[in-house]
């Protein structure tokens, strides 16, 4: 059945990518109800995920000539939604931190310097969080999460089984998780845990 599905998405996917508008809306009406539920998860709020969703299939229809999916469309969706959810939080915490410069200096912060400052100690306190890694579990995470190597690529590079791979990366997750709540950053920590939540099973 999994299978089925895939194929099926293949061909709406050919057809999508031609202009095709009926495989668009075949593709939108599959997939919407459980990536709005996901976005709903993310954001906790329904009318941003309702707004995220359509925002989210406004690019699919955009780009639809770049796409490129590595393993399913679904996969390819869900990813698309976490970078958006991120994207989110990332101007909910700009937004706040001008609003809080603005009242204590009554000077208001150019956005785009915000923003940098803004990626610059996400990717920091990342950063801090991997390095902290055993080589082994370091070289996993760093591999699928940051090159998008699936785990049988990462084993075959790593010289290891995709099993192993699997649980390198499952405990390397999950130490890198424990890394980020204890930074204090809420906004930051959510973005970033939201990246290294996993795909669609």
């Amino acid at each position: 059945m999994h299978s089925d599905s895939n194929s099926v998405d293949f061909e709406l996917l050919q057809r999508l990518k031609a202009g095709d508008h009926a495989a668009f809306e075949d593709l939108y009406n599959q997939h919407s109800k459980k990536l709005y539920w996901k976005l709903q998860q993310m954001v906790k709020d329904p009318e941003e995920a309702d707004e995220l969703l359509q925002n989210l299939f406004v690019k699919v229809w955009e780009k639809r000539e770049q796409i490129v999916v590595q393993q399913t469309f679904e996969g390819y969706l869900y990813r698309v939604a976490q970078h958006m959810a991120i994207d989110y939080f990332r101007k909910l915490e700009r937004q706040n931190r001008m609003q809080e410069e603005v009242l204590r200096t009554g000077i208001t912060i150019d956005e785009d310097t915000e923003a940098q400052l803004f990626a610059k100690e996400t990717q920091q306190l990342l950063d801090e969080a991997v390095a902290n890694l055993p080589e082994q579990r370091r070289r996993t995470f760093i591999l699928c999460k940051f090159e998008g190597k699936s785990h049988q690529e990462a084993a075959e590079i790593m010289n290891i089984s995709p099993n192993t791979v699997h649980n390198h990366l499952v405990k390397a997750v999950y130490a890198v998780r424990q890394h980020l709540l204890k930074s204090g950053r809420d906004i930051t920590v959510l973005a970033l845990l939201i990246a290294l939540s996993q795909p669609f099973s």
